[in-house]
């Protein structure tokens, strides 16, 4: 092989190898930053086990918030149609939290509670996130759950 060929293929080679070097990188910052969506369920059956930070999505159960004399600290359970789990949050609420109200909450768990770092209410009385719903109706599937009659409910 002569050199001026030799040059060309040590050219386009380390070409090559920085492009693929860098959409490693790409990648790897992409899968770093995405947020995946969980039910209570989910979480309890394992399914978010290998990510570090999550979104939690369902409804907050009824009677289920307490809130903290002496900080902005809050608990409460989320729930969805076959399991529930425990919320901690420190920080002010949106101003349409509330009990049987549809919440995404993002954060990470700390043993079998879940602490949130961010806390995000649905914003009128037919408003679902579609990964939510989706979430949601796949949980609900063989429970002979009708959700019309829910939905009934939830428009008095």
């Amino acid at each position: 092989m002569n050199p001026t060929r030799k040059r060309r293929l040590t050219i386009i080679l380390s070409i090559l190898g920085a492009a693929v070097v860098a959409s490693a990188l790409v990648v790897y910052a992409l899968q770093q930053n995405m947020n995946y969506l969980f039910t209570p369920s989910q979480v309890q059956d394992g399914d978010a086990t290998r990510y570090k930070n999550f979104r939690l999505g369902g409804m907050v159960k009824a009677g289920s918030i307490q809130r903290s004399n002496d900080s902005l600290k809050v608990t409460f359970t989320v729930v969805d149609a076959a399991g529930a789990m425990p919320v901690e949050y420190t920080g002010i609420l949106p101003d349409l939290f509330r009990e049987n109200q549809s919440v995404i909450a993002t954060g990470h768990m700390d043993g079998a509670r879940f602490v949130a770092t961010e806390v995000l209410a649905k914003h009128d009385e037919t408003y679902m996130p579609k990964e939510l719903k989706d979430a949601m109706a796949k949980a609900h599937q063989g429970k002979h759950i009708d959700e019309s009659a829910s939905q009934d409910k939830s428009q008095l």
